[in-house]
């Protein structure tokens, strides 16, 4: 599993190094970036950690690389420092998914709590992201009939109404659910049907 990382952008040097040192005073890495390009230059979504931006930079704006994560499937958590006539960008920033803001100069245990709670989201939203890749990885080894079986069991059919449906006995329907209960390593109907709606979130 990859280290989990604070990566600090911000185009003034003395508050990237102050930032970094605060982060590793607690034994949190970190790595700074001048700019927005150069950050995304090396991004990569499957490091976990958190961003530490600013919002008014040369080049793209932090409220831009906000917009350009978002269109990630899954991004590092936010969290904005900002200065004092910055603040209106900075809400607009939470409003649209920041954890929180700071404004400089920094509180060092506000910056901090901030970036825990972070953490703590980034680790969440990865454990949900690792387990809908596992449910999507069970449900597509279903055949296409067990998959239309499925369907019209998490629709509220009975066997009875799905073998008249799909023009096949009754047993062949039961034989067809066991196996996607299998496949899908449900125990309950409530389960799978848990399995599928989650999946149909992820896929809005």
């Amino acid at each position: 599993m990859k280290e989990t990382t604070i990566f600090i952008v911000d185009d003034d040097l003395q508050v990237r190094e102050a930032v970094a040192l605060l982060m590793e005073s607690v034994g949190l890495p970190a790595e700074t970036f001048g700019s927005a390009d150069e950050f995304l230059q090396q991004f990569d979504p499957e490091r976990p950690g958190c961003l530490i931006l600013d919002v008014r930079m040369p080049g793209m704006s932090g409220l831009e690389l906000q917009a350009r994560l978002a269109a990630e499937e899954i991004h590092p958590p936010i969290v904005i420092i900002t200065g004092h006539g910055d603040v209106p960008m900075a809400v607009r920033a939470v409003q649209a998914g920041a954890v929180d803001f700071i404004e400089k100069p920094f509180n060092d245990q506000a910056l901090l709590d901030s970036v825990h709670k972070a953490l703590e989201l980034d680790a969440r939203r990865r454990g949900q992201a690792r387990e809908l890749a596992d449910i999507r990885r069970r449900l597509d080894r279903l055949t296409p009939r067990e998959r239309q079986v499925m369907d019209l069991v998490v629709a509220g059919l009975r066997n009875k109404v799905i073998a008249a449906e799909l023009g096949v006995s009754q047993s062949t329907v039961e034989a067809h659910r066991a196996r996607v209960m299998e496949k899908a390593g449900a125990r309950t109907l409530s389960d799978l049907m848990r399995m599928v709606l989650a999946l149909e979130l992820q896929d809005g």
